[in-house]
C-alpha cells in the first residue's frame, strides 16, 4: 500500500475511510497554550465545496479562510507559497545535476507526492538517488513555520501546532517521516486534515458559509504565484519548473523543453500503474530523459485520496473540471512565475539566503531510504 486513498475514494458502498486527526485539531483550538497554524493546499480551493453544495463563485479559498478564523485559528497561510519555494529549490536542483551530469543518476523525479516516493522506496529503491532531495510543498512550510516564522513571531516552535488541510491521505504518513524536523522541536507538521474531513465538520459546526465576509491568508507566507497554485494538478509542477506545457490527462506525456544550451527530454505521469510501467518500459527502450514528474492520484492532487468521493453526488466533479479550476487561478494572477514572488525573495534574503544554501539543505531537503523489505513483510 502507498497510501494514496484511491481505495476509498472507488469503494463503492463507501466503506473504507481514512485515519482522522479533526479531534486533534479542535483539541488544539481549545488549548490557549497552542498556537495554531494552518496552511491550505493548491487542490483544496478547487473542490472543498463540493459536498456542502457550494458553487465555486461561493466556495472562494478567501470564504474558507473566513470559516478557518471563526473556527478559531490564530494563523492561516497558502501551501501556494511552498509550492513557489518548492520550485525554487528543485528548480535549482535540477539545474546544479545538469551542469554536473556526470555525477548523477538520470532522469531526476519530482518528490512533492509522498505515494509516489512511498512506492519508490517499496518497489523500486534502485531509483531512489534519481529522486529530487527536495520536500514536498507541506513539508518545507513545516519547516518554515517552525522555524523561520517562529522566530520572526517571536513564538516557541514547541507550542506551535501546524494543521495541513489536503486533498491527500498519504501526507498522514508524510508528516511523521523523522526527518521532518527542522526546529527541533517535534515534527514539522502535526496534524492533516483532508478535504472530506474538513466538509464534515463544516457540516458539524453548522457554519453558514453564505453569511461569510471574506478574509484573506496571513502576512510573509500569504502570497504566491500562478505557478505555485497548479501544482495541484497534473503536469503543473512541471510547467511551474521549466515555463513548458505538458497539458493534457493522457496516463503518460512527453516532451522535449528547449532549455538553450541544451534540450531536456521531460515525461508527466499521474497513476500508480501507470508509473510502474513507465518504468519498465524506460528500462529496455534506452530512452533519454532529463526530468520527470509523477504523481500517483489521477489527475494529481486534484484527484487525491481525501478529496469528496462520488462525483456524481451533491455537485462533486471530475478532477479534469477541478484542474481547470487551479489552472484558470494561474492565468489570473498577477505574479505567474515563483521567482518573481515577493515573499519568496522575501524569505531568502532574511532566512535561506539562497537555494541550496546550507540552511535550506538542511530545513528544505531530505533522504530516502530503502523499505523494499516491507514487500516479505519484514518492515511495515
Amino acid at each position: 500500500c502507498v497510501l494514496c486513498g484511491q481505495c476509498i475514494t472507488h469503494c463503492p458502498v463507501g466503506a473504507l475511510r481514512a485515519y482522522d486527526d479533526t479531534d486533534k485539531f479542535f483539541d488544539a483550538l481549545a488549548d490557549p497554550d497552542k498556537v495554531t497554524v494552518v496552511q491550505i493546499a493548491p487542490a483544496v480551493r478547487a473542490a472543498w465545496g463540493e459536498t456542502l453544495g457550494l458553487s465555486r463563485e461561493k466556495a472562494t479559498v478567501k470564504r474558507l479562510v473566513a470559516a478557518l478564523r471563526r473556527m478559531g485559528v490564530d494563523y492561516i497561510f497558502d501551501t501556494d507559497f511552498a509550492a513557489d519555494l518548492t520550485i525554487m529549490e528543485e528548480g535549482t536542483e535540477l539545474l546544479g545535476r545538469l551542469a554536473n551530469r556526470d555525477d548523477y543518476e538520470w532522469p531526476m523525479f519530482t518528490s512533492c507526492c509522498p505515494s509516489w516516493v512511498r512506492f519508490a522506496e517499496i518497489f523500486r529503491p534502485e531509483i531512489l538517488p534519481n529522486i529530487s532531495t527536495a520536500k514536498s510543498p507541506i513539508g518545507m512550510q513545516g519547516a518554515t513555520v517552525k522555524t523561520w516564522y517562529a522566530q520572526a513571531e517571536g513564538l516557541d516552535p514547541a507550542n506551535i501546532v501546524h494543521i495541513a488541510i489536503t486533498p491527500c491521505t498519504a501526507k498522514n504518513a508524510e508528516i511523521l517521516r523523522p526527518e521532518l524536523n527542522a526546529s527541533g522541536a517535534g515534527q514539522d507538521t502535526d496534524l492533516v486534515v483532508t478535504i472530506r474531513e474538513l466538509a464534515e465538520w463544516a457540516v458539524r459546526e453548522d457554519i453558514d458559509y453564505f453569511a461569510l465576509e471574506d478574509d484573506y491568508y496571513d502576512d510573509l507566507m500569504g502570497d504566491a504565484s500562478g505557478a505555485g497554485a497548479i501544482f495541484g494538478t497534473t503536469g503543473g509542477v512541471m510547467e511551474a519548473a521549466l515555463l513548458g506545457e505538458v497539458r493534457g490527462y493522457q496516463g503518460v506525456r512527453e516532451a522535449s523543453v528547449d532549455m538553450g544550451a541544451m534540450t531536456l527530454n521531460v515525461a508527466v505521469i499521474h497513476g500508480t500503474a501507470n508509473a510502474r510501467k513507465f518504468l519498465d518500459e524506460a528500462a529496455v527502450n534506452g530512452k533519454e530523459y532529463h526530468f520527470i514528474e509523477v504523481m500517483t492520484c489521477p489527475g494529481g492532487c486534484i484527484g487525491g485520496g481525501g478529496q469528496p468521493k462520488h462525483f456524481s453526488v451533491r455537485g462533486c466533479i471530475p478532477p479534469a473540471a477541478r484542474g481547470e479550476a487551479l489552472r484558470a487561478k494561474d492565468e489570473a494572477s498577477a505574479v505567474r512565475c515563483s521567482h518573481e514572488n515577493p515573499q519568496i525573495r522575501r524569505i531568502y534574503d532574511e532566512f535561506y539566503g539562497a537555494p541550496l544554501s546550507e540552511k535550506a539543505e538542511n530545513a528544505l531537503h531530505t533522504y530516502y531510504t530503502d523499505k523494499s523489505a516491507a514487500l516479505t513483510g519484514a518492515e511495515i
